[in-house]
């Protein structure tokens, strides 16, 4: 019987085996170091706010393992021997494969600040990350202040779990204005306006210099590197992003760059060998994607596609247009399509931006300044349609027919306040059109692109 082995137990990982299970009786086993079973890791901040326990992160009881003939194996895999097919372990054992699925995900980011590996220096991406902050920062009367470093998604989420339990936050972003290499301006000020109205100390245009030691090797306080500003502390988040979790490949001969590097199929430049998740890099980015993509649902999307080739249906990896989903505290976050920051959108790209007066609530919509092609969207405060911009994106329909439809993708439970009459007026406003706007059409919604 083929012998499949999976190196990783997170989205990607369990998902290729599934699927492969779904799809064929071989072999296999899941290796994790971090856990024995598969939690969901977006739900890590909520066990910490007291919003669940740590057992509900799991999605599968413990009996699915056995019942779907899934050999669970905990260990941390020190070195793959391509030409034997096996695996050595930290532990000194020996382990054989005759197909091998790299999904071991991301690490967090550390830039070699003195002090980045002291007692109370920590990354939020593991279960173990969660169980140091329980230890370190288990109250404010333990914990006096955070300090969060770097402005990105985990950040801001380290930034809401302390908060809810009243620790001071003091919060570190080396850009002007939060996460404005991924946002445009109006939204990226929108955020800034809402970390502060939370309490949250936001230092923007700010580097961290160092972290202090105690005489016990913890966490003392951080150094600023602009002013030489010394901020007393007792826990210091490290979540300036993450990176492919790979060092074990090093001693290899699998191709590697900043991730696993394959091809269109996921596989590696060794033959049955194949990488998936956060930690497969394309040799060749796919649209405007990014050659490494951490996100939750193009792990899945990359377990579905290899489980597919490993049952020898060897398919192509196709994610589609882009989308994602985030909460910034208390405003939600989507984007379909592509909308660009100032610092990186092209010169046809021009954006149409609303923001409601008195809430946290704004859409900025891209499009090509020549023919008004819709490009992308993003929402603040507004749950709209994945599968509407979908659908609009591939029948490549111009602004004006979204403004005249945009009823058909709002999401928002009913008695839900709507804006599109507000986000049209001032459409209109700025394009001198007169747009009469469609009634929401469940037939439209549900037709297919």
């Amino acid at each position: 019987m083929e012998h499949i082995v999976i190196i990783g137990n997170g989205i990607a990982g369990i998902t290729a085996a599934r699927h492969i299970r779904k799809n064929s009786d071989k072999k296999i086993t899941i290796i994790s170091a971090e856990t024995e079973y598969f939690f969901s890791r977006t739900a890590l901040m909520y066990v910490y706010m007291g919003h669940m326990k740590f057992e509900h992160t799991q999605p599968y009881e413990a009996f699915f393992w056995k019942k779907n003939r899934l050999e669970l194996k905990k260990g941390f895999v020190k070195h793959i021997d391509t030409v034997s097919k096996s695996l050595e372990f930290a532990s000194g054992e020996q382990f054989s494969y005759d197909k091998l699925i790299i999904a071991t995900g991301s690490k967090p980011n550390k830039f070699g600040w003195p002090g980045q590996d002291l007692n109370g220096a920590i990354g939020m991406y593991h279960k173990q990350d969660l169980e140091k902050l329980e230890k370190l920062a288990p109250n404010n009367t333990v914990c006096k202040r955070a300090v969060i470093v770097g402005g990105g998604l985990i950040g801001i989420e380290l930034a809401e779990m302390l908060r809810s339990r009243d620790i001071p936050v003091t919060f570190l972003v080396r850009e002007a204005s939060f996460w404005n290499g991924v946002l445009p301006k109006g939204e990226s000020s929108l955020i800034n306006e809402h970390i502060l109205d939370h309490h949250i100390d936001l230092r923007l245009s700010t580097n961290l210099k160092e972290i202090v030691s105690d005489k016990n090797g913890n966490v003392k306080s951080v150094i600023i590197e602009e002013t030489g500003e010394e901020i007393s502390c007792n826990v210091v988040g490290l979540t300036a992003g993450v990176s492919p979790n790979i060092d074990f490949l090093k001693t290899s001969n699998i191709e590697i760059g900043q991730g696993v590097k394959v091809n269109r199929f996921l596989e590696t430049n060794i033959t049955d060998v194949y990488a998936i998740g956060d930690c497969a890099e394309q040799h060749e980015a796919i649209g405007n994607r990014r050659p490494i993509e951490a996100v939750w649902y193009t792990g899945r999307m990359m377990g579905e596609t290899i489980a597919q080739t490993i049952c020898n249906n060897k398919t192509e990896y196709k994610p589609g247009h882009w989308f994602n989903s985030a909460k910034f505290l208390d405003v939600e976050y989507q984007t379909y399509g592509w909308v660009f920051s100032e610092r990186h959108k092209s010169e046809d790209e021009q954006h149409f931006h609303w923001r409601h007066s008195k809430e946290n609530i704004c859409i900025t919509v891209a499009y090509n300044k020549e023919t008004k092609l819709f490009l992308g969207i993003n929402t603040f405060g507004i749950r709209m349609r994945h599968e509407i911009f979908d659908k609009w994106l591939t029948e490549k329909r111009d602004m004006d027919y979204i403004m005249t439809h945009l009823k058909d993708a709002n999401f928002d439970p009913e008695f839900y306040k709507q804006y599109e009459n507000e986000i049209l007026t001032t459409y209109d406003s700025e394009f001198g059109t007169s747009i009469v706007p469609v009634k929401k059409s469940w037939k439209r919604i549900f037709s297919k692109a």
